[in-house]
């Protein structure tokens, strides 16, 4: 197969084709990341490696075998990850980026509340305090108590206070304001957690994996401040880089304006590395399976003359060539042009005037069989035949002599 004709073949639906099955693997890459499906996916993608290499040799029995147990196999994935997998349709959200514009947030609060959260680490008052971003979270958390107040220390005391009936579970920040307490989070099923981080750390986590919000961890018995989102975890050092952090990476709703242009050069900066390794592969996977894809080409090529009588010549048309459609594997029909496709008309029985000729695909030499044409223009052409002009036999007839 030869690869650099199948490149010089790429047009628009091929392009579009690889980079919409790019991101769809990169969105099933962030989300499965971390979880036990995330190994299922591996090996999902392993099977499918070793199918299509058993198909592209001609494997007849492992090709038979996977084709039969594949689908029971998609099945038992569905059965096993099915909480997985409906985390990920209730993230999957094509409008979430379209930057509507969203109101101004008030952020007087924030040094108040900074504070407060040193002084309640400092005092190992445990705590989960979830801060929505542009997505909703009240279909994801679970139970709790709506209300509506400014997040002052006197209230957050009272709400994490040990005795409180409400300390038990996270609160709901949203533009400034306390609007539910007492929340259950879901728990993050990542493996590769180290061993000292606890439930309220899971949890976080567990949220920050199915919406775009942050959630701040007071632990109770290291009386650390920690921020989950991005689907990691980070410790906060002091009360300014707390404030900085929620300032500026979680009231996004302070910009009233969305840059189009900074949120697509975000995308493309962002795990840059993981969403070209993302494009290699599918990319060569591409390049793997479009060999065996149906192809379609057009090709223009000169129309050959054989046995043409001594005495005549063609004298119209001067340059005459057809245009042929080809369709078979792109792997074949990509290897084609005008010095591999030899066409030719007999024109043994031609006299002189005009004569008129069908062209068929008796007329075209193909390099294999595999490869078919589908059409042909024109289908019928007229040449006009002349009789060659006799050469004198001496050609100084037409010399005068020189006198002696």
């Amino acid at each position: 197969m030869n690869l650099f004709a199948i490149l010089s073949n790429i047009g628009l639906p091929d392009i579009l084709d690889i980079l919409f099955i790019s991101i769809v693997s990169y969105q099933f890459y962030i989300w499965f990341w971390g979880t036990k499906a995330f190994k299922a996916l591996i090996g999902i993608i392993l099977l499918s490696g070793i199918f299509i290499v058993a198909k592209s040799w001609g494997l007849f029995l492992t090709t038979w075998v996977f084709q039969i147990l594949w689908q029971v196999f998609v099945i038992l994935l569905i059965i096993l990850f099915q909480k997985e997998i409906r985390q990920m349709l209730e993230r999957f959200n094509p409008l979430k980026n379209l930057g509507f514009k969203q109101g101004v947030t008030r952020d007087d609060w924030i040094p108040v509340f900074a504070e407060w959260a040193f002084d309640a680490a400092q005092k190992r008052i445990g705590a989960l305090i979830i801060f929505e971003r542009s997505e909703l979270t009240f279909d994801l958390v679970t139970k709790g108590i709506s209300i509506e107040c400014d997040p002052q220390p006197e209230i957050l005391n009272s709400i994490f206070y040990k005795e409180s009936p409400l300390h038990d579970g996270a609160i709901l920040i949203s533009k400034g304001k306390v609007l539910k307490v007492s929340c259950y989070l879901p728990l993050s099923a990542r493996e590769d957690l180290p061993q000292e981080l606890g439930t309220r750390h899971r949890a976080a986590l567990g949220l920050t994996e199915q919406c775009d919000a942050w959630v701040m961890i007071i632990s109770e018995e290291r009386g650390e401040i920690s921020f989950a989102g991005n689907q990691k975890i980070q410790k906060v050092k002091d009360q300014k880089e707390l404030s900085t952090i929620i300032a500026e990476e979680i009231l996004i709703q302070k910009d009233v304006d969305t840059n189009i242009k900074e949120k697509i050069k975000s995308w493309f900066t962002r795990r840059y590395k993981v969403k070209t390794a993302v494009f290699a592969l599918v990319f060569v996977l591409w390049m793997v399976l479009a060999g065996q894809q149906n192809f379609e080409k057009k090709i223009d090529l000169p129309l050959n003359f054989k046995n043409i009588p001594a005495q005549l010549m063609v004298s119209q048309p001067n340059d005459l060539k057809i245009s042929i459609t080809c369709r078979g594997l792109r792997k074949d029909v990509s290897l084609l042009n005008k010095n591999n496709i030899l066409t030719s008309i007999d024109l043994f029985s031609a006299r002189p005037g005009t004569s008129f000729y069908s062209i068929n695909t008796g007329n075209l030499t193909l390099p294999n069989d595999r490869i078919h044409v589908v059409n042909i223009s024109p289908t019928r052409i007229a040449l006009t035949f002349e009789t060659k002009p006799k050469v004198n036999e001496t050609n100084n007839s037409s010399v005068e002599k020189e006198p002696i």
